[in-house]
């Protein structure tokens, strides 16, 4: 899958995204290195903690689906002018699962800047830091 397809998968999941509070719907597809992709929308909630972002929609669907640790990129969209970067909770439990992962960060227009998980969050937290006190 080209990234300008992935980019319009994301971008097709603006339609499916619940956000009657924020107006500010996101979507996102999660490309594995089998082929597989998985995409996401955000969910919203009355009580906003338990609101779910796109990224992370895709990512449980992605691990629920034995994708754990074979993903190749993430493109996220909103319907913004601006590119739609992920929050600190998606950077973290993305990093959880893939430090390098690729990240494809789009517009409304479809256009996006390429970057690494590892370069938009450099001090990440994982697996790797808790291994003394396993």
């Amino acid at each position: 899958m080209t990234d300008q397809a992935l980019v319009a998968l994301a971008y097709s999941m603006l339609e499916r995204a619940y956000a009657p509070y924020s107006h500010f719907p996101v979507g996102a597809a999660l490309l594995c290195q089998d082929g597989s992709v998985f995409t996401g929308c955000n969910v919203e909630n009355a009580a906003y903690g338990h609101s779910l972002c796109a990224e992370r929609t895709a990512l449980v669907k992605a691990v629920s689906e034995g994708h754990v640790h074979d993903w190749d990129t993430l493109a996220i969209i909103s319907r913004g002018d601006d590119f739609c970067w992920p929050c600190g909770a998606c950077r973290q439990m993305l990093y959880e699962f893939h430090p390098t992962l690729r990240l494809l960060v789009a517009q409304a227009n479809q256009s996006y800047q390429e970057i690494t998980l590892d370069q938009l969050m450099p001090h990440g937290f994982g697996l790797q830091h808790l291994s003394d006190f396993q």
